[in-house]
């Protein structure tokens, strides 16, 4: 029993080196590589290289597919070129497992101890995040040393070797357990590399090997699949695409396996070499040989899971994938474009609010009603999203724009009640008191609303793109507006002095739909302050004539 559990540690422990390596690398290279498979590769066999790539570097076909599902959920990535990356990835795991057979035991302790070093003593650098990916390098051999050394006395157990002796060959059965290997131990890199070790004691024969082998990388295809239950329907449509490519290697070879084992016992190799060089060569000729295919499968995935329709109801966040919380660089990123289709909300929002000042729309509708509910929804999702990341673990720039994100959410959520109370100011004036806005002012709210709809976009610009000389622009364009708010009040006034008697009926609303734009602008102007800092800002605002305002 305590050898049993010694393996299953050594598998356990296998299996947090690699993820210690999976996210040093990402939080160090994350947007690097979020940049090398977020583009829109057009080319597959560029698309099947950059899979071979960032799976060796984070040693982990399943941290690839939760890389390439979470950006086609969010639209950065198409399918055909998403399932030619998940083919590469396999390639990529199979050439690991080759690497890491080799004695690389002198190795482990140096990782280790300059690892820990590096880590404590610099932790919020690049170097302290490198000195994280040395732990987990140094663990993953480590745990390969125990495993093997823990597989030794199981096999000679008379109850193991009955077990396995049941095995005889049956690629159905053999890739059966294969699977149940990969799923339990959460890695069919250690799921082959213990099949490689059994191999080697003797206990399986290399026919069955090569079974489990084949089912281990099935029972990856079963876990990326089941890992995307909670993600929208494109995301799900390409771990179901790997699974399938699984599937078909599967009948593929099932024909030519006996003459292709019968073959390998010839050639005379060590069982565990034999084992590790089947895998790489079944994945990398799989994989080529179905690359050209990936259209096709794009489209059945598509058509096995189709788009599920809108139900109605407050929004759901789109973009905030749960499993990108670990990697600061892509939970950000992912929060960054949550934060923007809130951007989309209030400029719908904006658009209602014209709609109602023009008359073309004379009540606040079910529509409105509901894109604020949903500027909220999305809010809050944001914000509980944020809370969830590690934020020991940011880095400076990572905390700024941690801060960021959650202070522009909190401004569009402030700016969607602010815009719902003006509509319903606005729809009691005209339909309760039957009163309108005299043309003139009619005109000035409205030319103030576009200033104000452009100033919102290019706040969203800048809290995208983080530019300093846009940043200046929309300080520029505050003060400007707000020259222009105390401009119109004046003119109200002046109106009210020549008795305009629409100007006298809808005075009080007049001049509270002003103030409250003045607000709004506010709200989406703050961003140009996250990325000029407080210190940069005062002295940076020029008025039209071309003078300089000094800070306050």
């Amino acid at each position: 029993m305590l050898t049993l559990l010694d393996l299953l540690s050594a598998v356990a422990l296998l299996v947090w080196g690699a993820h210690i390596v999976r996210t040093g690398i990402l939080r160090v290279y994350g947007t690097a590589l979020r940049r090398l498979l977020g583009q829109n590769m057009a080319n597959r066999p560029l698309a099947f290289l950059a899979g071979i790539l960032v799976t060796a570097v984070v040693q982990s076909s399943n941290a690839t597919a939760m890389l390439t599902t979470s950006f086609v959920g969010q639209g950065l990535m198409s399918l055909t070129p998403a399932l030619a990356i998940m083919l590469g990835a396999d390639v990529g795991t199979a050439v690991m497992s080759r690497v890491l057979t080799f004695d690389l035991s002198w190795l482990s302790p140096l990782l280790i101890f300059l690892g820990v070093v590096f880590f404590l003593s610099r932790k919020q650098t690049r170097l302290g995040q490198m000195g994280r990916v040395g732990i987990g390098l140094g663990l993953i051999v480590l745990a390969l040393q125990l495993i093997v050394e823990a597989a030794a006395p199981i096999t000679q157990a008379k109850g193991v070797q009955v077990l396995f002796a049941s095995l005889t060959g049956d690629i159905l059965l053999d890739a059966l357990v294969g699977a149940l290997f990969a799923m339990v131990s959460y890695s069919s890199l250690a799921a082959v590399l213990l099949t490689a070790t059994l191999a080697e004691a003797g206990v399986i024969s290399l026919p069955v090997a090569v079974g489990l082998v084949i089912g281990a990388n099935i029972g990856s295809g079963l876990l990326a699949f089941m890992s995307t239950n909670m993600q929208n329907n494109p995301g799900r449509q390409v771990a179901l695409g790997s699974l399938l490519y699984k599937l078909i290697g599967l009948v593929v070879i099932i024909p030519v396996l006996g003459p292709l084992v019968g073959w390998m016992d010839t050639l005379g190799f060590d069982p565990q070499a034999m084992v590790i060089g089947f895998h790489v060569f079944y994945n990398s000729l799989r994989c080529l040989l179905l690359l050209p295919t990936t259209g096709l499968m794009g489209r059945l995935c598509a058509a096995l899971l189709p788009e599920r329709p809108d139900t109605g109801g407050r929004a759901t966040p789109r973009h905030l994938d749960p499993t990108a919380i670990s990697t600061p660089s892509l939970g950000l990123a992912n929060a960054v474009r949550e934060t923007l289709r809130m951007g989309d909300i209030i400029e719908s929002l904006m658009g209602a609010m014209l709609n109602v000042l023009k008359g073309t729309q004379t009540a606040v509708t079910a529509e409105v009603r509901n894109l604020g509910d949903d500027a909220e929804a999305l809010s809050n999702a944001i914000k509980l999203y944020l809370a969830q990341m590690p934020r020991d673990d940011l880095s400076d720039q990572d905390r700024h724009r941690w801060a960021e994100i959650i202070e522009l959410s909190v401004n569009l959520n402030l700016a969607s009640d602010l815009i719902e109370r003006m509509l319903r100011k606005v729809q009691q004036q005209k339909t309760s008191q039957r009163r309108s806005f005299s043309d003139v002012g009619l005109n000035e709210l409205t030319t103030l609303h576009a200033q104000l709809l452009s100033n919102l976009r290019l706040g969203l610009n800048v809290f995208l793109s983080r530019d300093e000389q846009s940043a200046r622009q929309l300080l520029q364009e505050k003060r400007r507006f707000r020259a222009q708010e105390r401009k119109l009040t004046h003119a109200h006034v002046s109106r009210l002095q020549h008795k305009v008697v629409q100007s006298i009926e809808t005075s009080s609303l007049h001049l509270e739909l002003i103030a409250d734009m003045k607000r709004l602008n506010s709200l989406f102007c703050g961003s140009a302050y996250a990325v000029l800092g407080t210190g940069d800002t005062g002295a940076l605002l020029a008025d039209d004539e071309g003078s300089t305002v000094l800070p306050s």
